[in-house]
């Protein structure tokens, strides 16, 4: 944010929105042309201009003093947001130390020498200093000297590092992201040793100031992906950004389509892999989320336990979560087309019991379809909002309840409250919240097909899914990489997950050239195979 003085004659630049005020040290908010203020070598005018700024802020403190006993400053931070502790045990007696005189020199030596910060950087501008205080750290400002000093003291409360809630496991690492970046950065720092993990910040947000810190591996991510993402995050203009999901719906490449295009996780061995396959990740102060993209449709079935299991374990469980995710989707509408333009295909026994289920229910099974699907949405919704202990007892305790006291009251059929229990079942075991959102927003125009069109409704709305997944990208890679296009050497972490000493590639993301992941010799051989 750039600043700048009003002169005698008026305000030198264009004035946002007409507002004047009377103080002669007035700052406003610089346009494209402005002259930013600089400190002035008076001690009173900056300490007027900074008091100006912060007018009405409560929690904003100016410490006034004499540094070495002879010459005045002033050191302002917000309280809350720095360590106060150590500013009274340490920076304060430090620079109120007596000494025989103070000049320019004296002021570096003092500060390079005697004050025990281990961060202190040197400004001239007004607005650094405005940033540097509403970031956390405090800064210090001398008469006579048109320079001030920001001093990294920032402290603020932050939760510990605990299990992630959404990405839960059983094998792998229990430490998840929290609200802290520097605590974030440092998960994976202690994940990825080497110094090709680059960390490149920006500040996002007029008001927030929210930094922002894209993270990749030089060497495996290619430039040019790392420059389009740099380019998509410089031209957000919003007033704040709270949440890494603003920055997602910001920069991703198809905004009205309802699968996600970014990773979206609060597990710092999730981000880990991703940049070591080439990918880069977002990470935001504030919260415990990050963003990991290029990514496939594939990479949102997957989740961090496959890595951790055997092989075969692992396949097994993938073609589970492929089975049920099918079942999520496709089981309301297909027993809506069975029962509405389909007969003939249900075994005979099991159409006489189906029949007499919903001999007395006066709503055909489309409606039926829709309106317990629409029932069983709000119990889960409400089941996420409520507190945890109530919420899980509202979820279950309230399906049952409205289940049974339906089929009794004749409003819907027992077969139909196995199917929706079936398909809420199913739509749980898919690993990512935002995938599993999409397909139970897609349920319901299948289940309107379906009692349209029948079977022929089912297959069109699966095409039209299709053709829309085949149009998207995620920074370029197609949504349905590497089975379309086909790349037969990612296949091997798809439909099956093979052997760790198997995957000597990384995937093919556009433009990296550096796909080889391990050695080719890494099979298990044991020495004393024949005996």
């Amino acid at each position: 944010m750039r600043f700048f003085k009003k002169s005698r004659n008026g305000v030198t630049g264009n004035h946002q929105n007409g507002t004047t005020r009377n103080n002669e040290q007035e700052l406003y908010i610089a346009q494209q042309n402005a002259q930013p203020y600089v400190l002035s070598f008076n001690l009173e005018e900056n300490i007027e201009t900074l008091q100006s700024v912060y007018e009405n802020c409560v929690d904003v403190v100016f410490r006034s003093f004499q540094v070495a006993g002879t010459t005045n400053a002033v050191l302002v931070y917000i309280d809350g947001l720095v360590n106060v502790e150590e500013l009274d045990l340490v920076v304060l007696p430090s620079l109120m130390r007596p000494l025989s005189s103070i000049t320019d020199f004296d002021i570096h030596q003092l500060l390079s020498q005697t004050l025990t910060v281990s961060k202190v950087s040197k400004t001239q501008l007004m607005s650094e200093c405005i940033e540097s205080i509403s970031s956390g750290k405090a800064v210090l400002l001398i008469n006579r000297y048109n320079h001030a000093f920001s001093l990294g003291v920032g402290k603020w409360e932050k939760r510990s590092i605990d299990e992630p809630v959404g990405e839960a496991g059983i094998k792998g690492p229990r430490e998840g992201f929290i609200e802290s970046l520097g605590t974030n950065l440092a998960l994976v720092r202690r994940k990825v040793k080497s110094p090709n993990l680059k960390t490149k910040a920006i500040k996002i947000g007029t008001y927030t100031q929210t930094e922002v810190v894209v993270c990749y591996i030089e060497g495996l991510a290619h430039p040019a992906l790392i420059q389009e993402v740099e380019e998509r995050l410089h031209r957000i203009k919003i007033d704040g950004i709270l949440d890494v999901g603003y920055i997602e719906e910001l920069i991703e490449d198809n905004p009205y389509s309802p699968f996600p295009q970014m990773l979206n996780t609060e597990r710092p061995d999730v981000v880990a892999a991703s940049l070591l396959e080439g990918r880069f990740a977002i990470l935001q102060d504030g919260t415990p989320f990050a963003l990991v993209a290029p990514i496939s449709f594939y990479s949102l079935l997957q989740s961090h336990e496959d890595y951790y299991e055997r092989s075969l374990i692992s396949t097994v469980i993938r073609w589970v979560r492929y089975l049920f995710l099918l079942i999520s989707l496709f089981l309301p509408s297909l027993y809506v087309a069975l029962l509405t333009f389909h007969q003939e295909m249900v075994p005979t026994t099991l159409l006489l019991t189906m029949a007499a289920s919903r001999e007395l229910i006066p709503f055909p099974a489309l409606v039926e379809a829709l309106m317990m699907e629409v029932v069983f949405e709000a119990l889960r919704e409400a089941g996420v909002r409520l507190p945890k202990q109530a919420g899980a007892a509202v979820s279950i305790v309230g399906a049952l309840v409205i289940g049974q006291a339906a089929v009794q009251a004749g409003i819907v059929s027992a077969p139909m409250i196995m199917v929706v229990s079936l398909t809420g079942i199913a739509s749980f075991t898919v690993p990512r919240y935002a995938t599993g959102i999409a397909i139970r927003m897609l349920r319901f125009p299948m289940i309107l097909l379906a009692g349209s069109l029948g079977l022929l409704g089912v297959m069109l709305g699966l095409l039209l899914i299709l053709i829309h997944m085949a149009t998207l990208r995620s920074f370029g890679v197609p949504y349905l990489s590497p089975m379309a296009p086909m790349q037969g050497q990612d296949m091997k972490d798809v439909l099956v997950r093979a052997p760790l000493w198997k995957l000597n590639t990384r995937p093919q993301l556009p433009g990296i050239d550096n796909l080889t992941r391990q050695g080719s010799d890494q099979k298990p051989s044991p020495e004393n195979k024949d005996q």
